[in-house]
């Protein structure tokens, strides 16, 4: 008798949930107004796909463009923008990716990871690199989300 192993045809894809996403939405969005700061707020789910976004009254409008390929870029790697920066410098073998058109090298964009899985992508955008950074980290760790 011979033993047949079944080949799984799909994968299981962990993703994050709308009231998650609404939720840190909420909670950056309180965070950049303590701060003092207009602000565009995005989230991707695990597949780089727009899930949420929200943008303050006097926002630039470029930073709403900006915070949604933060998340992105963010999720498409699983690591945060601010990193692209050193790695297209130290890594030449990267260099074409700056030449994406969504790619942000900039802080404020932090995949959202639990128990160790991506499940999405969080953007800011309207303050400067290091502020919109600060906002996605506090709200990432607040929530109890995973940093890389």
């Amino acid at each position: 008798m011979t033993s047949h192993t079944i080949q799984a045809h799909s994968l299981t894809k962990y993703s994050i949930a709308i009231t998650s996403a609404t939720s840190l939405l909420h909670s950056a969005r309180r965070l950049a107004s303590e701060m003092g700061i207009e602000v565009a707020l995005a989230i991707t789910d695990a597949g780089g796909h727009l899930k949420a976004f929200e943008a303050t009254d006097g926002v630039p409008f470029l930073a709403t463009d900006v915070a949604i390929d933060k998340a992105w870029t963010a999720v498409s790697f699983g690591m945060p923008t601010h990193v692209w920066g050193d790695l297209f410098t130290t890594r030449p073998d990267l260099a074409q990716l700056a030449h994406r058109p969504r790619l942000v090298a900039v802080g404020g964009g932090y995949p959202i990871i639990e128990n160790g899985h991506v499940i999405g992508g969080l953007g800011v955008s309207g303050g400067s690199a290091v502020d919109d950074q600060k906002i996605a980290i506090e709200t990432l760790t607040t929530a109890g989300f995973q940093l890389p």
